[in-house]
């Protein structure tokens, strides 16, 4: 078994960090590069950057930022946000990620999972896929575009179709509870993660340490993405890994 990992995410808009909930009613949260020296220096696991707007393609000052964010960093590096074409990802491999994350692209245009994976490896490669419970069918759908287009897909058959691309982990991200800090989906990603041998890293609801206590003893996920938990709560990595240690958590070695 995988052992766990705990994952800020950053998300980007224009520079700056924001933060919302729903994917909704974005405020500031602070400068990237600054986040990104305390998050190494706190045992994060890895730290997951998104832009929440634009192409990759056209938007200098993300790939800057990237750029200048990978010489602090001293985890594994995730990036995504835009990532259209071939060269979107080759864009943000040069610029200093570890890894790729293709969102709305894997409804879009689905070949560009298999040929980042072929031609990176499926370590390489993180899918990321957001959903919200529909009421009237009693099922979770797939939304794309930063949660603006319901595709009508029903979330389970998402991930078979993304597991023929030789993707190296899923994250899977629940509109419905991100930024609300009521906990994690837990039934959906126990469903989920039991159904897959993708690794997943579960996103959206983290409020306080028992809800990923929760989210790893309820689940098989590998990984707890947080961030309105670190930016609105006063905590961090470093108190999150101890705390889940003393309750027999296997982490991942850090230092």
């Amino acid at each position: 078994m995988l052992k766990k990992r705990i994952i800020p995410v950053l998300l980007l808009k224009k520079g700056r960090m924001v933060k919302g909930k729903n994917f909704k009613n974005f405020v500031d949260t602070g400068d990237p590069s600054s986040a990104v020296k305390v998050y190494s220096s706190q045992d994060a696991d890895e730290l997951m950057f998104l832009d929440i707007e634009g192409s990759i393609s056209t938007n200098k000052l993300f790939l800057d930022i990237i750029k200048n964010s990978a010489k602090e960093c001293n985890v594994p590096f995730s990036v995504g946000g835009g990532v259209k074409t071939m060269e979107d990802v080759k864009n943000l491999f040069t610029s200093g990620a570890d890894k790729v994350v293709i969102n709305s692209s894997i409804f879009h245009n689905s070949s560009i999972l298999k040929s980042t994976a072929k031609l990176y490896g499926p370590q390489s490669l993180v899918a990321s896929v957001d959903y919200k419970y529909n009421l009237s069918k009693e099922l979770n759908e797939v939304w794309v575009n930063c949660g603006n287009k319901n595709t009508g897909i029903i979330l389970e058959d998402y991930i078979k179709k993304i597991e023929k691309f030789g993707v190296g982990e899923i994250l899977l991200n629940s509109i419905d509870r991100d930024g609300m800090m009521k906990g994690y989906d837990i039934e959906n990603f126990k469903n989920i993660s039991s159904k897959t041998k993708i690794p997943i890293i579960a996103c959206g609801g983290a409020g306080n340490f028992n809800h990923i206590f929760e989210l790893f003893t309820s689940s098989e996920v590998s990984a707890a993405a947080c961030s309105s938990l670190f930016h609105f709560g006063d905590y961090n990595p470093i108190q999150i890994r101890s705390y889940l240690r003393n309750r027999n958590i296997d982490m991942r070695h850090v230092k």
